[in-house]
């Protein structure tokens, strides 16, 4: 059901002659900025706990509540794309943005600091379905696939940059610097889309129910909390417990509502068509492989390996470069050749990516790791965006909102939950290998440890991989309903059947 009609009047905007460059640019440009800065501050966490004076426990916040702001916003985008135009949206998510990064940058104290960041990720939170929308809204379906290549290019490679980025930063300059490069690039984002961005959007102004809103922040928030929240406190610490069950009660309270409601926030009605369900659960099983190994790499680079944050993010480097490169390319294929071609063959070089994970060790060289993680990121490249395309081409127009912000949401989510069910695994793998070794407190023997608790957790993760292939041979082309394609698309194939 269309959510017109439980709310006000509806307005659709005519995209028969717009300009798709411009407005494509100055989306990406804020993406890339927006989501760069998620990982930016990883090798500058050492750096600010001595700047402020405060523990690991505490300036971990700076990463958790940025998760965490943006778990919780994602979900309630879906409600706010019908009732604000796509470039109110943009301007106000990169201007919040803007001014959280302002606050950041001059923080007198830790506390400032994080309002700073949180703020930045209410600007973030608010744009990334934004830019998933804008490209379903204003390319046809058989167009597609180049653009989400585009835009994976930025999901993908800006949060792998980071870390390398910031390494760079912090060898030169102090951690200000790290939000003080950004601000310009911010305001630059945000003249950019005062030129250019135009509206895209249906504003249906549907019924605003503050119980959903209420239910949904205390659900996903609760869950991400909980999950992000293990590696610190661990399984069995009472506020992880209580988080998690509060949240999964009230996720299972705010499902039930909006299968009730005529205009629900968040229409859990795009899980009726099949492929949107079935790119849904792929990608929540891919994103927790990927997010667990970008966490899990890292550690043993610098736990195992003994090197520098720098370093580890340089050997990370030519991996996320393929990534970049690759995500465009497999759009384009996926506009030529459906999603077959690339998903299931995607999905096994992540597969064989994880199972040589399992036998790298202490040893093992920089070509050799750096090898494998090409290899992995050169297959989720080839999965990633033809997945999510072919499942968001299923949906009629009106869903198009709704389906971007529960994938958003579920990235993040599962991200959280990956991430802590890995580290978890590798540390009671290195607990169980230390409990056998007659020197555990030796360097040698910890680092020793530590890889035999990453062959755990890539085990997991390579059986985790095999689902992901079973589902994977699932996805195929898809196409909307004929009577919710985007106007341009209609007027082109009015004037190809009168020719």
């Amino acid at each position: 059901m269309n959510a017109s009609s439980a709310g006000g009047s509806s307005t659709a905007p005519d995209l028969s002659n717009i300009k798709r460059g411009p407005i494509i640019a100055t989306i990406i440009i804020g993406a890339f900025i927006a989501i760069l800065n998620e990982t930016l501050l990883g090798n500058a966490l050492p750096e600010l706990m001595k700047a402020f004076e405060v523990g690991p426990s505490t300036i971990q916040w700076l990463t958790t509540a940025y998760m965490l702001v943006v778990g919780v916003l994602v979900p309630v985008t879906a409600l706010l794309q019908q009732w604000y135009t796509t470039r109110q949206m943009f301007i106000g998510a990169m201007s919040l943005f803007f001014v959280g990064t302002v606050i950041s940058a001059i923080a007198p104290e830790f506390g400032v600091l994080l309002v700073g960041r949180i703020i930045q990720a209410i600007g973030t939170g608010l744009m990334l379905p934004v830019l998933m929308n804008t490209i379903m809204a204003i390319f046809p379906p058989e167009k597609r696939g180049g653009a989400m290549g585009l835009i994976g290019l930025v999901i993908m490679a800006a949060p792998a940059i980071g870390p390398t980025l910031s390494g760079v930063i912090m060898d030169s300059l102090n951690w200000r610097w790290l939000f003080i490069l950004v601000i310009p690039l911010a305001a630059l984002s945000i003249i950019f889309s005062f030129m250019f961005l135009k509206n895209v959007s249906d504003i249906t102004k549907p019924k605003v129910d503050i119980l959903s809103i209420l239910l949904s922040t205390i659900g996903f928030g609760g869950v991400v909390y909980g999950f992000s929240s293990t590696g610190e406190k661990g399984w069995s610490n009472e506020v992880v417990i209580t988080s998690i069950a509060i949240g999964a009660v009230a996720l299972i309270l705010f499902i039930w509502r909006q299968l009730r409601l005529e205009a629900p926030i968040l229409d859990l009605r795009a899980f009726k068509f099949p492929m949107f369900t079935i790119v849904t659960i792929l990608l929540f099983v891919l994103m927790m492989t990927l997010f667990s190994t970008m966490t899990l790499l890292p550690m043993f680079l610098q736990g195992a390996l003994l090197m520098t944050a720098f370093r580890s993010g340089l050997l990370m480097l030519p991996g996320s470069i393929v990534n970049g490169i690759m995500a465009p390319i497999s759009g384009l294929l996926f506009d030529k050749f459906g999603p077959r071609i690339l998903v299931t063959p995607g999905l096994v070089i992540v597969a064989i990516s994880l199972w040589m994970f399992t036998g790298i060790d202490a040893s093992a060289s920089n070509g050799h790791i750096i090898f494998i993680h090409i290899l992995m990121m050169l297959g989720i490249s080839l999965v990633m965006m033809p997945a999510q395309t072919s499942g968001l081409n299923q949906l009629p127009r009106h869903l198009y909102p709704h389906g971007t912000a529960i994938l958003n949401t579920l990235q993040q989510v599962s991200g959280a939950i990956g991430t802590a069910l890995f580290i978890s695994i590798m540390t009671n793998g290195t607990k169980d290998y230390l409990k056998t070794s007659s020197d555990p407190t030796s360097p040698t023997e910890q680092a020793h440890g530590m890889v035999a608790g990453i062959h755990d957790a890539f085990w997991i993760g390579l059986i985790v991989a095999i689902v992901a292939i079973i589902i994977g041979l699932f996805v195929k082309r898809t196409k909307p309903p004929e009577s919710d394609q985007p106007e341009g698309e209609k007027g082109e194939k009015q004037v190809s059947m009168s020719h």
